[in-house]
């Protein structure tokens, strides 16, 4: 198998990319973009680190990110497994990419750009939920704004193709077979709602 690691070589195999996908980059937040990412609930947020790349999903029950400025968002880091392994990644390289998804609508916007990390009593505050905070918020710094291609959700009927989860394995069986049985198991997914529930904020 050979592998590309000439960018002409791959540009070669792709053409040139339409003008609309080059002019639909912003550098801050414009009145649609806003209102387009004010919907989601749901964004995926990437960071790279000595480590590697890490995904992880961040949602909320209303906006998932506080807009501060037009060129910069608030992410707050609500309760997890306390792997840190995005927000260390953040506070050694700042470079973070998100994905903002909205369900029923097959399009994504993408922000690229640059995070810090605080502990700001303020801000924090303003996220506050049922007397709990965010232990720490994630600033983002824009680099650009636009919005991505719907061909991915579409092939994948994201939002239409139904309940494809019967059959899957669950967390506790997951976690009982890479530990070979020391973690997990039917307690553990027994006890996962209510703890989850307890946990939310």
């Amino acid at each position: 198998m050979q592998f590309i690691d000439d960018i002409t070589a791959l540009e070669a195999l792709y053409g040139t990319p339409g003008a609309a996908s080059l002019r639909k980059v912003a550098r801050q937040l414009t009145p649609l973009y806003r209102k387009w990412i004010m919907a989601s609930r749901l964004c995926v947020l990437s960071t790279v680190g000595p480590e590697g790349g890490d995904g992880s999903p961040r949602g909320d029950d209303g906006p998932v990110v506080t807009e501060l400025d037009p060129g910069t968002l608030a992410l707050p880091d609500w309760r997890g497994n306390n792997r840190l392994d995005s927000l260390r990644n953040i506070v050694r390289d700042p470079r973070v990419a998100l994905m903002f998804m909205v369900p029923g609508s097959n399009n994504v916007v993408r922000v690229n750009g640059t995070a810090r990390l605080t502990a700001d009593a303020d801000l924090r505050a303003r996220f506050e939920k049922k007397g709990k905070q965010p232990a720490t918020v994630i600033v983002i710094e824009i680099g650009e704004i636009y919005t991505q291609c719907a061909r991915a959700l579409m092939r994948a009927e994201t939002w239409t193709g139904g309940d494809f989860s019967a059959g899957l394995p669950t967390v506790g069986e997951i976690l009982a077979e890479v530990s070979q049985g020391e973690e997990g198991g039917a307690r553990y997914d027994r006890e996962w709602g209510a703890r989850a529930a307890k946990t939310m904020w």
